[in-house]
């Protein structure tokens, strides 16, 4: 854990659910809430489809689908949308929003750590299928690049 939970809301337990075979914003974002929003959030992976029944069933917070508050707006990832909802306004986690926004939504040359984690993403969903394995694996790579930012914010 990072340890720097400055901006967190109150820890309530709350369920969030979305899509299963994870990828750059459906890692990015349960690693976001778990350091900054709910740090004892529990995560649903479960086909497209079936989100929305999933979420009504077991009370979840749906993000990263189509048409949900915590989705894609404005052009943006729902990393963005998580960080707008939250108010969060750290300045490595603002630098770490556009790398995730600029890899999940395509824009590769727009920011030039955004094809990495593309490249990051991909060979972890080969190395761990399993969704909350790929999570628990990948959190490092998030906790290394909030670091990261966090030393050029300086």
């Amino acid at each position: 854990m990072i340890g720097v939970i400055e901006s967190s809301l109150e820890d309530k337990k709350m369920k969030w659910i979305t899509r299963s075979h994870v990828h750059v914003d459906r890692v990015a974002c349960p690693w976001l809430i778990k350091r900054f929003v709910d740090t004892q959030a529990e995560f649903l992976f479960v086909a497209n489809a079936l989100v929305r029944e999933v979420a009504d069933r077991e009370g979840a917070i749906p993000f990263d689908i189509a048409d949900v508050e915590l989705g894609h707006v404005d052009g943006h990832c729902s990393f963005v949308s998580i960080v707008r909802k939250y108010g969060l306004k750290d300045s490595a986690l603002l630098a770490l929003a556009d790398v995730v926004n600029a890899a999940d939504i395509g824009e590769l040359s727009s920011n030039p750590y955004a094809a990495g984690l593309e490249a990051i993403a991909q060979g972890y969903a080969l190395r761990f299928p399993d969704d909350q394995v790929n999570l628990e694996e990948q959190f490092l790579v998030y906790d290394a690049l909030y670091a990261f930012f966090r030393t050029r914010a300086s």
